[in-house]
This record gives structure tokens, sequence and C-alpha cells, in this order.
């Protein structure tokens, strides 16, 4: 790097005339030369800051009580966040510097650099003598690591080794709760007529009770079997440690400590020949684990073997017919489980009236999950039965949980299984309020933006994040809230004790911190991430100046106030800000210095009330996402196109404060020179113009495009740019009014990815006749339509050609009176919305059609008076919404009983 200032300098020095100008420049090449040593130096230490981080990482599995290690090993995090940062600054001003020295302000731009370079040089000189300082103490911290001073958490050892030579703690049946479906399934399956052995596996998050349900289904069988053990695996097992447990637990009375491997395997089959067992291996990491010692008992005689795991690869296992998914207590179970500990001693466990409010608060905070609930009751089962007690154990709850020795053990393990990579995507995830539903391409894009992912082999870092996001999943880590039309995650959320685990975590690493306002003011000036959405308008205005120097990470959801005092405060002292996200924030305006944000990756506006964006903006190079989605503004700034790096823009703007239901939002004026984005992959949505059609040919990176406005006369030629694109995933297709009629017939798209489409408009031809319907029936899985007329039978139409849809949108239909789903009408179907169709008086559900529908909505059809025929057969819906209808539907629906008829359906609204 410093080899590229120098020349830059020198192209600089060139041109000046000015002598103090010259000698300005003259020192600055002095403190770049050194400079020039220091860049040597510093990818050295980093490569020993690398080596370290190793192996802390590797250390941090043992979960080390030393205090003095842990000081180190923060000083090592400390002073590894100061050369990312001196480094992200001193790279991104010596591009600047190169591509700017021919300016004609050379003085100024001179004594600018002067300036940034010495302050940079000042940095490194600081660092430099930092990391010799730990480096120094590396001796010492060697020497620490002598495995007998090595000293781990108790209890998380416990947890580890609690079954080795012995068996989980034994719960009374009449102190389960929420069990007797699960043991009866499992039951089930242990005496199936199967000839073959059997695996079964029992799977969900730690602290669900996975344990306690297999030792009591274990204890009420193992007789009915000639053999039986139980054993531990965890994380840490050996295979010929297992072995020899299992021999020991099958009857064998021998000398096992001389055998190896294959004399252990070889022992256990004589030892189960003509013998029937049952097998319990519990927390069961990988999948080896039962490969290496399952061909032990594979005896004539069919075994079963019952799994417990925290992870869905080890689930998989079992076939799909004997997998159990251990789910959190419904709220009543959870109740009912916290009461028998909390109120041991009462008859019948009963909740006095006083504290069954603050009691319900409490369970809920828990959120079915029995290990917490098991333990806060425990814990207030020796506390004073008073509401102030126990509101203020209500207001600690968070805490109480976190420092909870056993709660925190279990979900620790979870923790120090990931690797360094999968720990800082979790850790991000606690970031997002309590409850809150993450979208996966926001967390994708967040997690591109922070550095957490590259590209790998061939594949982009969006690739990448998907898959941690789903490694996560798997790993029972973060929850699914819900799916989209691929079957993919479309949002998730993470627990709540999980997330006070995470956020416990991420305060000690020093990774970063969730604040509501009140505690910003004590908050760390060295925070790297700062997430806050309670910000108090009356308090905001006369706070303090916040000086956070390191700041990389700003999340504050719906938080930050109209007025901008707040905002300009934090961005005036935080010139490393890698991600800004306001979404849902009352800001109006962005400061003008957010051009100085050297760093910025992601800026994220979504349904604030920002009319406009700076010029600054096109300072950013280094701009990866722009979320200004349903904000209020129009147009782009012209120097948005010099953000080269820029990934994903998303924008749009509510159409008017009606809302129209032709159009709920209106495109922004792309950018003159929009084809200099090459790198883009996402772009929605823009308005159609005469060149956009030209500016979209250099743009073969994008995934997804949304183009409003589109003329009659623009079709064919954007049509035919569309139908270009490799990767074309996600297309979205609005006329400018909706009498303006759209001809598809140039619309031939290459792409074998596009799965989601959507048009809203009139078509040249009222039917399916054209070369996207025909060529990619089976690659569409996403169809929304409006305004769009398909005659009489709409959804006869489509049933007939696109088989494939998982989900179907109508909107702002004409003409149809009567809407007929034939038996065989949409075999993947999980998602149908029918919307705004003021002809509609009757629909028909066929039986056998809609086999797979899950959401049912049925929203603002004036005319639709009766009850749909056939509803009550939709065996696997889950969602119905019946609004806006005529005024006589209710009564038909009371009339007929219809929520008797559809109670398997969780949610309905009529």
């Amino acid at each position: 790097m410093a080899e590229a200032v120098l020349i830059a300098l020198r192209k600089i020095g060139n041109v000046l005339a000015d002598q103090v100008a010259k000698d300005l420049l003259a020192k600055l090449s002095e403190k770049v030369n050194n400079l020039r040593d220091l860049d040597e130096k510093i990818e050295q230490m980093r490569m020993q800051l690398s080596i370290m981080n190793n192996v802390i990482w590797k250390i941090g599995t043992t979960y080390l009580t030393d205090e003095v290690i842990k000081g180190w090993i923060a000083e090592v995090r400390k002073v590894a966040y100061r050369v990312e940062d001196v480094m992200d600054k001193y790279s991104y001003y010596s591009v600047q510097m190169e591509e700017e020295w021919f300016l004609k302000k050379y003085f100024i731009k001179g004594s600018h650099y002067v300036l940034v370079f010495s302050q940079i040089a000042d940095e490194v000189v600081k660092i430099e003598k930092e990391i010799k300082q730990v480096v120094e103490l590396k001796d010492k911290w060697i020497q620490w690591l002598q495995p007998c001073q090595l000293v781990s958490d108790p209890l998380t050892e416990m947890e580890r080794q609690r079954s080795q030579d012995s068996f989980p703690e034994l719960v009374k049946d009449e102190d389960l709760v929420g069990i007797e479906d699960n043991r009866r399934l499992l039951t089930e399956w242990l005496y199936s007529d199967e000839l073959d052995s059997k695996v079964i596996t029992v799977s969900g998050m730690g602290g669900l009770g996975k344990t306690t349900l297999v030792t009591n289904v274990y204890e009420r069988e193992k007789m009915n079997f000639s053999a039986h053990a139980w054993m531990a695996v965890s994380q840490t097992y050996t295979v010929d440690a297992l072995l020899k447990r299992l021999l020991r637990k099958v009857g064998y009375s021998g000398n096992v400590d001389e055998k190896d491997v294959y004399d252990l395997k070889e022992e256990i089959k004589r030892t189960l020949k003509d013998r029937r067992c049952l097998i319990v291996l519990d927390d069961v990491w990988d999948q080896e684990a039962y490969f290496k010692i399952c061909d032990a008992f594979q005896s004539n005689l069919p075994s079963r073997v019952i799994i417990t795991t925290r992870k869905n690869h080890v689930a998989a296992l079992a076939s799909s017919t004997c997998r159990l998914d251990i789910q959190p207590l419904s709220d009543s179970q959870a109740f009912d489980l916290f009461c028998r500990r909390a109120f041991y001693s009462n008859k019948d466990h009963e909740c006095p009236n006083d504290l069954v409010k603050i009691a319900t608060s409490i369970v809920d905070r828990c959120q079915g999950l029995p290990l917490a609930i098991v333990s806060i009751g425990s814990l207030l089962s020796s506390r004073p039965r008073t509401h102030y007690v126990w509101n203020q154990t209500y207001k600690q709850l968070r805490s109480e949980l976190s420092k909870n020795n056993h709660v925190r053990a279990i979900l620790n393990m979870s923790y120090h299984d990931l690797s360094g990579e999968l720990r800082n995507c979790f850790l991000y995830c606690s970031l997002f309020p309590e409850d809150y539903p993450i979208s996966r391409e926001s967390l994708v894009r967040l997690w591109i933006a922070e550095g957490f992912v590259l590209s790998k082999e061939n594949n982009t870092p969006e690739v990448v994040a998907e898959a941690n996001l789903m490694e996560l999943i798997y790993r029972n880590m973060l929850q699914i809230k819900e799916n989209d039309e691929l079957g993919r995650v479309n949002t998730c959320t993470m627990h709540d004790i999980v997330r006070d685990l995470a956020l416990s975590i991420a305060k000690e690493e020093k990774f970063g911190s969730a604040n509501d306002f009140g505690t910003m003011i004590h908050i760390d000036r060295d925070v790297r991430r700062l997430s806050s959405y309670e910000w108090k308008d009356s308090t905001a205005a006369t706070a303090p100046k916040f000086k956070l120097p390191r700041l990389r990470t700003l999340v504050s959801l719906g938080a930050i106030s109209s007025s901008t005092y707040m905002l300009e405060s934090i961005l005036s002292e935080s010139s490393y800000l890698t991600v800004l996200e306001l979404q849902d924030s009352e800001i109006t305006q962005l400061p003008k210095s957010i051009g100085n944000m050297f760093n910025l990756r992601y800026i994220g506006l979504r349904r604030t009330k920002v009319k406009s964006l700076p010029d600054s903006v096109e300072k950013l190079s280094n701009l990866y996402t722009l979320d200004i989605k349903q904000t209020k503004i129009e147009k782009l700034p012209r120097g948005i196109a010099k953000i080269k790096k820029l990934r994903h823009l998303l924008a749009d703007r509510y159409d008017d404060e009606k809302h129209s239901e032709f159009r709920y939002f209106k495109g922004v004026q792309a950018p003159k020179d929009l084809s200099n984005l090459e790198e883009l992959q996402t772009l929605e949505t823009v308005e159609a113009s005469k060149d956009l059609a030209e500016q979209l040919k250099k743009l073969m990176q994008l995934r997804s495009v949304w183009i409003d406005n589109i003329s009659s006369a623009d079709c064919q030629n954007i049509f035919s740019t569309l139908s270009t694109m490799p990767l074309l995933s996600c297309l979205l297709l609005s006329a400018r009014d909706e009498n303006e009629p759209l001809c598809f017939e140039t619309l031939q798209p290459m792409s074998k990815e596009l799965h989601r489409l959507i048009i809203r408009g009139q078509w040249a031809k009222g039917t399916l006749d054209y070369p996207i319907f025909r060529s990619h029936s089976t690659h569409l899985k996403y169809l929304a339509l409006s305004s769009c007329n398909l005659g009489e039978d709409p959804l006869g139409m489509l049933a007939s050609h696109l088989s494939s849809l998982t989900y179907l949108r109508l909107n702002n239909m004409h003409s149809a009176k009567t809407l007929v789903l034939d038996a065989e009408a949409f075999p993947h179907l999980k998602t149908l919305v029918l919307k705004q169709m003021p002809d509609v008086n009757q629909i028909k559900i066929m039986d056998g059609a809609l086999p797979c529908i899950e959401g049912l909505y049925i929203v603002s059809l004036p005319k639709l008076d009766k009850v749909p025929q056939g509803i009550e057969n939709l065996n696997s819906l889950k969602k119905l919404w019946l609004k806006s209808l005529h005024k006589d539907f209710s009564t038909q629906w009371n009339k007929n009983g219809m929520h008797q008829k559809v109670l398997n359906v969780s949610e309905v609204i009529v």
C-alpha cells in the first residue's frame, strides 16, 4: 500500500507550484516511507494475530475461567480490531488518492492527504507498540496453557460427562408435562413389525427436554428387550470409550481395558448374539459417532436405536417416518410445568390468584423451553410468594437465566461447537429485537457487509451466507418462522433464551451490544456493534453527544425520531461505520456527512420518511446494499452510478396515500449511468425509460429486476434484454396504468432460475399463450397477477398451465363470477390469495384440489355471500382469512357451523 501512496504523492508533487505544499508533501513522503516498513510488519503481525485467534478459538471450547488468560484474550481482540480499523482506512484513502491526484485543487487535496496519512502513520506506530506488548505476553501465556492449569467451567464439563458412567436424572411421571403424544409415538416405533434394525431420532434445540423424554421411554420399555444400554456421546467422545461402555452395559464382565476397537466390536457381537437390544445414544453431535460403532450391535435380531441430537443432519440418520422433532411446550403446558416446580408443596400445585398474572408473564418469557421454565420455577419456589418479589424477579429475568449455571452450560455447548465464522453470524442475530422476524435476504446482505462471509470456490458470498443461515437452523440455534415459495427460509427468529445467551457472549467478547436509550449513556465507547430500538424523543434532544469512535454497526429498528440530533451525534465520531440500518424509523433525512463514512457497506432506510439522499453518497465507494424501499425518495442522486461495488439497489415509493389496488408503489427514476453498476444483483424498482433496455444490457449479474411504468412501446426492447440475463430469478413488470396492454411475446428468459413472476397490467392477449408460460411452466413457483384479464375462469386456466406453483395471488380481477378449483388443481400450491374481485359471488373447491394448501386468503370480494364450497376438505390448511366480503357472509359462516368444520386451522379470521 505504501508504494501506491508514494506514486500518488509524486504525481501530486509534479504539478504543485506552491513551495509550502511541496514541503508538506515531502514530510508526508517521509512518513509514508516509514509506512512502507510498517506495511510488512503489520501483515506479519496480522498473521500472528490470526494464529493467536485460532488458538483462542480452540481454548474457548474448554470454557476457561482463568481471569488472567481471559484478560489476555480481550487484549488480543482489542488490538485485532485496531488493526482492522487502520488497515481499512489506509486502503480506502490510498485508492482515493490515486483516483483524485489530477484534480484542479491540488493544494487543497494534497493538504487533505497530508493530514490523513499523518494520522494513519501515527496510529500505525501506536498499534505496532500494542502488538509487541501482546506478543511479549505470549511466552507467559503459553506457560498458562499447561493442562493442569486449564480450569474448565465445572458445570459445563458436568453436562459433557453427565452420563459417562451414570444415568440422567429420572423424573417422576406425574412431574412430566406435555410428553404424552411424543411418548406414545416413540413407543409405537419401538414395537413396529419391521424385521430390520431401526434408528429413531429425537431432535431439537438444547433445553427442550429430549433427554427427559427418551429417559422416560427407556425406563418404561427396557425390560422388554433382552439387552439394553444408555450412553451419552456428547462432543468429546472416543470410539473405544463408547464401545467399552457399551460392552459393560450389555452384561460383559470380563476385562475390556486391553481390547482394541476391533476386539471390542467382536466381543459386543458375541454378547448380543440372539438378543434383541435397545440402545440410546444421547446428545450426538455428528453422524460419524453412530457410523463408527453401529456395526457392533447389528445382531441377527432387530435392534432399536434411539438417538437424541441438536442437529438436523444427525436426525437424518433415521427415515423420515421415525424422526421426532421436539417443539416448545404450549402456553398451558408451560404454565403447568412452571407451577409444578414453583408450587411443589401446594395441593395440586395450584398458583395463588394474586400471582397468576405475573407468573404468566414469567412463563411467557421462557417461550415454552422446559429447561428455562424448570430453572426459574425452582428458583422462585424458595422465594417469598409476594407480587413485589416475583415482579422484581421478572424484571431481572434475562440476567437470572443468562447467569443460571445449568441453563448456560446446556446452551453454551451449542455455541462453542460453532466455527469462528458461524459464531459471528449467530451473535449478529442477537442484535435484532426479541421475537423479531429476521428476513433471510436482509440477514445475508448484512453478514456480507460485515465481512463475515466471502465467496468460496465458485459460490458468491450470498450463496455462502445462505448456507451459514441453514447451518444455524440445522443446529436448532435459529427457528424458521416462514418459508418462501421455493421452500427456502423467508424469515427466522431466535428464541428469547438463546438470544439472552448470545447477548451475554457478545458483550463479553466485545462483539456488540443491544441497548435501549436508558443504558446508552453508560455504554462502552469502544463498542463495535450497537442495536437500539427504544430511544426516547424527550431525552434524546438533551442527551450528551455520543462518541463511539470504534462503532462499526448501528441497528436501530423504528427507534430514531424525526430529529437527526442522535444520528448526527453518533455519525460525527464513528468514521469506521460499516452498517447503518434505520428501518421503520421516523427519520426524514440523512446527514450530509454520510459521504464521509468511507467504510459504509450497507444503508437501510426501509419504511422511513426520508425524501432524498444527499449527493455525498456518491463518495461511498464500498457500498454494497442501499435499501430505500417504501420511502418518499423519487429520484436517486446522479452520482449513485459511481458506486461500482453496489450489489443490491432496493428502491420504491408508495404511489399515494390511498395505496391503489393496481399499484402499491412506484419505481424511482434510474440514474443516467445505471450501466456502470456492473456488479448489481438486485434492482428494485426502477421506472421504465427509453434507454433502460440499453442500460440493462451491461448488467448481466442481475438476479432480481423490478420495473414500473412500462408502456406498450417499451415492451419489446425491455423484455428482449431481460431475456438475455442468465441468472434472472425474480421479475416484476408493472404497466404505467391498469389499462395499458403489455405484450409478452419477446419475453423468453434464457435463465432456468426464474421462479418468481409478478405482473401488473392488462395483457395484449387474455390467455397464457406466451413463451414465458410455455417454457417456464415447471420453473415458476410464485405468480402474482394484478388487473390482468384472464376471462371467466382464471383459476382453471392457470391450473392447467402452471401446476408447479406453490404461491398464487390474483388481485383486482374483473369478469369472473364463479371461481372453480377442479379436483386436481394446483397439487403443490401452499398459498392462495384472492383479493379485490368485485364480480365473484361463488367459489367451488372440488374434492382433491389444493392438497398442500396452508394459507387461503379471500379478501375484498363484496359479492361473495356464501361459504366457499368444499373448504372443509382442505386438511392441510393452517391459516384462513375471509375479510371484507358480502354483509351476509358471516351469517352463512355461523349458520353452517364452519368453525367446527375447520378445527385443524390454527388461524381463522372472518
